[in-house]
């Protein structure tokens, strides 16, 4: 299958006044439509660095990003969303004003996603609280505001750096589940950064495990469930064990 993005022996160095820091080194993967790639690592080893060369905020020292087999552009990056670890709601605009940003921004308000907005409410639970401010609304609705908020611009690829890090932790496991669920009934391609295995697991199709800095891939591991499951069912699968454990083996190699 074609990959809509693939990154091909990438550097990344830090300059600073007092040197050079490697941040990533030799990184070379490929993404396919409707794949949902999960990166974890120690902290500090590029797992958000990663996502910024990716969404085109920094670039390569070494290396090439190629999207839809072509040089990444900068006009390539509207068609990647890019969620956050906080919601970044604006509290004076309304729950459907901070939706219509983006579209707003990008002179994209007509009557077709408008009512797509809509839709996205309301299949996502949102519509009654439409009129509401982000302070009215609970950690977990406003990070499913936030993604409706992306995806009403229909990015091609979706770009999740530890969004639900700020939330506790029983809001975390629901808003993770709603989350997945939501991109996979969307058909959107995702790569997830975390620090949480179980999230990873639970959430990708396959774990991109990273060293310690500079970020070199480890080892790449597929994703495979005996049958169809939300992401807090898999938490629950014989299978689960048995990846968290590779994966556990893989982070104690790093230390």
């Amino acid at each position: 299958m074609q990959s809509i993005l693939e990154l091909s022996n990438i550097d990344y160095y830090y300059h600073t006044v007092s040197g050079e820091t490697k941040a990533l080194s030799n990184i070379s993967f490929s993404v396919t439509p409707g794949e949902f790639v999960a990166i974890v690592g120690p902290s500090g080893c590029g797992k958000s660095t990663l996502l910024s060369l990716i969404a085109g905020l920094l670039t390569p020292s070494n290396g090439e990003i190629s999207y839809h087999e072509h040089p990444i552009a900068p006009e390539d990056t509207r068609q990647i969303g890019y969620m956050l670890q906080k919601d970044h709601l604006l509290e004076w605009r309304t729950i459907k004003k901070n939706v219509l940003l983006g579209l707003e921004i990008q002179k994209k308000l007509t009557v077709d996603t408008l009512s797509y907005v809509e839709q996205l409410l309301d299949t996502y639970g949102l519509s009654s609280f439409a009129d509401k401010h982000p302070s009215e609304l609970s950690g977990g609705m406003r990070q499913r505001a936030a993604l409706i908020r992306t995806l009403v611009l229909k990015p091609d690829l979706l770009l999740l750096d530890e969004p639900f890090s700020a939330l506790d932790y029983q809001t975390r496991l629901n808003v993770s589940n709603d989350i997945g669920n939501i991109i996979r009934k969307e058909h959107k391609t995702a790569i997830l950064v975390t620090h949480d295995l179980s999230e990873a697991i639970s959430m990708g199709d396959r774990i991109i495990v990273l060293s310690s800095r500079p970020g070199r891939i480890r080892r790449i591991i597929p994703i495979q469930f005996s049958q169809e499951l939300t992401p807090m069912e898999k938490r629950n699968a014989s299978e689960f064990k048995h990846y968290f454990n590779m994966i556990w083996k893989e982070f104690e190699r790093n230390g």
